[in-house]
């Protein structure tokens, strides 16, 4: 049985703060911003929708996009580091909002690794045979945890939700390799304090190695070659890092998914949101290859080699 993506959906809010708007804010400059990161705008949730309402959102999306009702869900995984609250899980949450009375439920923490994670762990369960349909949430209200008083930090971070259901597909298509990884040494280098700390000039080295690394090793897994790949999908975090790890992997950069600019950096969203982005602009087409990676905080990395379709 292989799994792979039956549905997808996003959910970003309205609010949108640009480059302009934070020169207002902080000591920057919007061509001090985009030349360093490639951002020029970010979405920014209002103060009365949390983590879980966005995440409702998306999955709602994904739900009407895989053509299944919630009661059919078996299991929800929702990766997160900006939970409402402690607890209960924002997976929890979602399970009564969208009254799928039958499935588990859980949130994942490995930051902005967390939607790869998620994917791998439903592949597991769905090709076991123990659950039919799991659905992936990856959201993020960054902007409650964000201090915008820091410059290096208050520029690069957004808020959104992304979603898939994962579920049994066709032979050759789904997840066709993975690649999951952690390194507790760097933890120091990016985590929350009462907002968000970052090393970037040490979260940068590693990112630029890992993911050029971590997608090379996946087509490899698969038996497949940089030329088989139809879309590098990489987290969207920082267009240098992103552009280092398409020249690693050796594709054109017609072929790398590019939504830094509009999102800036919406952590376990940012893959989900830029497949949709890709999907609607009509760059994603049934049987493509996409390859999919993504690091954060913990440090933890996570890479996919997809068969795009049923």
């Amino acid at each position: 049985m292989n799994a792979g993506v039956i549905g997808i959906g996003r959910y970003v809010p309205e609010k949108i703060v640009t480059n302009a708007d934070l020169e207002k804010m902080v000591d920057t400059s919007d061509e001090w911003i985009r030349t360093r990161t490639g951002i020029e705008e970010r979405r920014i949730a209002d103060d009365n929708i949390d983590t879980s309402d966005m995440a409702f959102f998306a999955a709602k999306e994904a739900l009407k996009n895989a053509e299944i009702d919630a009661e059919d869900l078996d299991l929800i995984l929702v990766a997160t580091v900006t939970p409402d609250q402690p607890f209960p899980s924002v997976a929890c949450m979602i399970q009564e909002k969208l009254g799928a009375k039958k499935a588990a439920a859980m949130d994942l923490s490995a930051a902005c690794a967390g939607f790869m994670y998620g994917m791998v762990t439903a592949k597991q369960i769905i090709e076991t045979g123990t659950y039919k349909h799991v659905l992936i949430i990856g959201v993020e209200k960054l902007s409650k945890i964000t201090d915008w008083d820091d410059r290096n930090t208050a520029v690069l971070f957004g808020d959104g939700a992304g979603a898939c259901v994962m579920g049994p597909v066709s032979d050759g298509k789904g997840v066709l390799s993975f690649e999951l990884g952690a390194d507790g040494t760097g933890a120091k280098h990016l985590y929350q304090d009462e907002y968000i700390i970052m090393n970037g000039r040490e979260v940068f080295k590693f990112a630029v190695r890992q993911m050029g690394e971590s997608s090379v090793n996946v087509l490899e897994k698969a038996g497949l070659t940089k030329e088989d790949v139809d879309m590098l999908i990489p987290h969207q975090a920082n267009i240098r890092i992103m552009e280092a790890a398409r020249q690693r992997l050796g594709v054109p950069i017609e072929k790398m998914s590019n939504t830094v600019h509009k999102y800036g950096n919406t952590s376990a969203a940012s893959i989900p949101i830029a497949i949709v982005e890709e999907l609607q602009a009509g760059k994603i087409k049934d049987g493509d290859l996409l390859v999919m990676v993504g690091f954060g905080g913990g440090l933890t990395w996570g890479a996919i080699a997809l068969r795009w379709g049923r």
